[in-house]
């Protein structure tokens, strides 16, 4: 297996890798009439998708059944967290030690793709960048406060008064029982002060509503889920299983470090070792002298597993798992019927070959 020599193993969380702007290059006096391009190594962007559940216990939950009528209560507070969904998004990492030179001649019309990076993506076109190499990792992290004590707005003078928690409790099953007869009333008509549209008692019945929800999460404790995105960046070095990173039920995501969540482990399994082009006779193509080079992946499993489940599996053409070859620089320089080449930007694979018409 031909490996590029050159390989990294990073990871990051929540770092972005911005969207590539591209450019033309085209073969002047003051660059020697020489284009410098590099090739990709692939890496992915892993983006995890989390429910953090947040349950808290009603202060009277004791006398739930009693006031409220129901004893399917929440009776201590906790925290739940649980992954969702992961996507996967391969893109390309320039390869420093896979760097190129196109020499070209004086006069020359022939130019080249690349993005900002130096990132070969485009021969005697103009360069196409994918969804996949324009990867961002914009979060959603953000976590909404829950405090539990949301019928403290509705309470009145007895309840604060009041020195025992059954008081209280029966208070507010009271303050409870006129929000509901206020809803009834509404929506009959038999309101001593009715709306005077259609609008206004939907304000009316929304704020009883809150009221009512409020009261009741006093008795029988709240359920609050959010959903929170993490994206880690990974380029793999070889085959193998890497801890990604750790995740426990009632702290969400930690570091890879931290013991106190379980591994989530990214598996990279070789599938395909990439194989030299054969020609009609089914031998190995030689490299054209000066090619310009480009890569021919190979392909892996991407698979991350936590506590033996698998959570995403795809497979992947990779780089790493690939080989160089070269196409003959002449059929782009070609006066009569110049060619052109489109190139995978996450792994430097040739997409298309054509003719310029």
């Amino acid at each position: 297996m031909k490996k590029y020599i050159f390989a990294i193993v990073a990871i990051f969380s929540i770092i972005g890798v911005n969207a590539q702007q591209t450019k033309l290059l085209t073969a002047e006096k003051h660059n020697e009439y020489g284009l410098v391009y590099t090739l990709p190594i692939t890496a992915f962007q892993i983006e995890v998708t989390a429910t953090k559940e947040t349950q808290l216990a009603g202060p009277f939950y004791e006398y739930s059944k009693k006031f409220a009528g129901t004893a399917d209560v929440v009776k201590e507070d906790n925290v739940i967290w649980t992954i969702d969904k992961i996507s996967v998004k391969p893109y390309g990492v320039p390869n420093e030690e896979s760097r190129y030179l196109m020499q070209l001649k004086g006069g020359s019309t022939t130019f080249i793709g690349v993005a900002d990076d130096g990132m070969l993506l485009s021969i005697n076109t103009e360069p196409k960048i994918s969804s996949n190499s324009q990867i961002t990792s914009e979060s959603s992290n953000e976590e909404t406060s829950v405090n539990g004590k949301e019928y403290l707005q509705y309470v009145n003078e007895d309840f604060i008064s009041a020195q025992s928690s059954y008081k209280k409790a029966q208070i507010l099953a009271e303050e409870l029982m006129e929000i509901r007869d206020a809803k009834i009333s509404l929506t009959r008509g038999t309101a001593e002060t009715m709306p005077t549209d259609g609008r206004q008692l939907e304000i009316m019945l929304e704020s009883l509503d809150r009221q009512e929800t409020a009261l009741m999460q006093a008795f029988t404790g709240s359920k609050r889920q959010e959903k929170i995105v993490r994206t880690y960046n990974y380029i793999p070095q070889d085959e193998g299983r890497f801890i990604l990173f750790r995740f426990s039920d009632f702290a969400g995501f930690v570091d890879p470090n931290d013991y106190s969540g379980d591994p989530v482990y990214l598996n990279v399994n070789l599938i395909e070792e990439a194989q030299l082009p054969v020609d009609s006779k089914g031998e190995e193509k030689k490299m054209p002298k000066d090619a310009v080079a480009y890569c021919v992946p190979g392909s892996a499993e991407i698979a991350l597993t936590f506590l033996g489940n698998t959570l995403y599996s795809h497979n992947f053409e990779m780089s790493q798992f690939g080989l160089i070859y070269g196409l003959n620089p002449s059929i782009f320089t070609d006066k009569k019927e110049p060619s052109f080449a489109i190139f995978d930007p996450s792994t430097g694979a040739l997409k298309e070959l054509g003719v310029i018409k």
